[in-house]
Formats: C-alpha cells, sequence, structure tokens
C-alpha cells in the first residue's frame, strides 16, 4: 500500500509536507513570524484585488485567545487551546468600492488561508483549520457585523507537538491524510451525471 502522501504526478514537496496536526506546542510565536504569516495573506489572489478577508486572532495568555478558544466546540478546545496563535476568518460579504455582492468572496479567503498554511510550514509551524465553532457567538464576540462579513473558520497555528501530549482518543488520527485521486475531480470538457 502506497504511502498516504504519494503525489499521483510531480509537485513541490511543500504541498505534501503541509498537513494539520492537532498536538501543538504552546511556544509563543514571535512578532517576526506573525507579521509573516499576515503578510503571506495579504499578497494572496482576490476577486477585483478586494482582498475580502478579515482576520481576529489571540494569542496565548491573552483574554482574546480565551475568547476564541471559548467559541470552539469541546472537542476542539480539548487541543486548539494548546496552540500559542488562534485565529477567526471572517470574508466580506459586499466588494468595497461598489457595496454589491461578491460572490468569490470566501474562495478567495479560502486563497488566503492556504497562503497562510504554507506560510506557516515554511516558517517550521503548523495550521489547523476548524468549522467546529459558534458561528453565531463568532459574530457578536469578535465583533463582526453579520450583514456585513461571513464567518467561514477557526484556526489553530503553532509548532507541532508529540501526539502523546493529546488526548488518548485524538492520537490515532495524528497523521498525514491522504488525498482521493484526481481523477475523482478533475473532468475533460464537463462534469460527469452526479
Amino acid at each position: 500500500m502506497p504511502h498516504p502522501r504519494t503525489p499521483e504526478a510531480d509537485v513541490d514537496p511543500e504541498f505534501l509536507a503541509r498537513w494539520s496536526p492537532r498536538a501543538f506546542r504552546p511556544d509563543p510565536l514571535t512578532p517576526a513570524q506573525l507579521a509573516s504569516l499576515f503578510e503571506a495573506m495579504r499578497w494572496a489572489p482576490s476577486c477585483f484585488n478586494e482582498q475580502p478577508w478579515r482576520l481576529v486572532y489571540g494569542l496565548a495568555g491573552e483574554p482574546e485567545h480565551a475568547r476564541i478558544t471559548g467559541l470552539l466546540v469541546e472537542a476542539n478546545q480539548l487541543w486548539a487551546s494548546k496552540a500559542p496563535l488562534l485565529l477567526v476568518l471572517f470574508n466580506r460579504r459586499n466588494f468595497s468600492h461598489n457595496d454589491r455582492p461578491n460572490r468569490t468572496a470566501a474562495f478567495d479567503l479560502g486563497a488566503a488561508w492556504m497562503s497562510l498554511a504554507l506560510a506557516a510550514h515554511k516558517l517550521g509551524l503548523y495550521s489547523h483549520a476548524m468549522a467546529g465553532f459558534d458561528t453565531t457567538r463568532a459574530y457578536t464576540e469578535l465583533g463582526a457585523d453579520p450583514a456585513i462579513y461571513e464567518v467561514q473558520a477557526a484556526v489553530a497555528v503553532g509548532a507541532i507537538a508529540d501526539p502523546d501530549t493529546l488526548p488518548e482518543k485524538l492520537r490515532a488520527r495524528e497523521a498525514p491524510s491522504g488525498r482521493n485521486p484526481q481523477a475523482s475531480f478533475v473532468f475533460h470538457g464537463q462534469l460527469p451525471p452526479a
């Protein structure tokens, strides 16, 4: 059986090396690391160069970190609370230049998230995005008007720790996962019948 990270074609090893662990060391991030992560997001592509992503972050030991931890579902709190950086990602719903709906805003935020994930890995860090959090409370507790912003994900960032630091039920899942083959999502000309 091939390794779960065996590519089907030539690809930069950075894509294979990036994965989403749950075991994080509490080592604080430096201001330079933090600035580098956010700078990577800044250069992500977006429709009309709108850069519709917005993020709220908290560093370990700060009330903002505790507030974001409190938004996470209990299963995510168990491990994400140890990450030194927690973020919640939003996208602006409408274009700033004409206030019309930006249908690619979440797509663009996804590009910014991937930029952050790859930048983290270049810095020797790891990131893990989560859907398991209270989206309703995220708006009120993080000051985001839901008429203007749409919340998408929470993210934990930090240096990887030994899987033994995790609760026993999570240790078995602490490994890079495989991917579906290209043939499952690449189609020439049109999609097949569903």
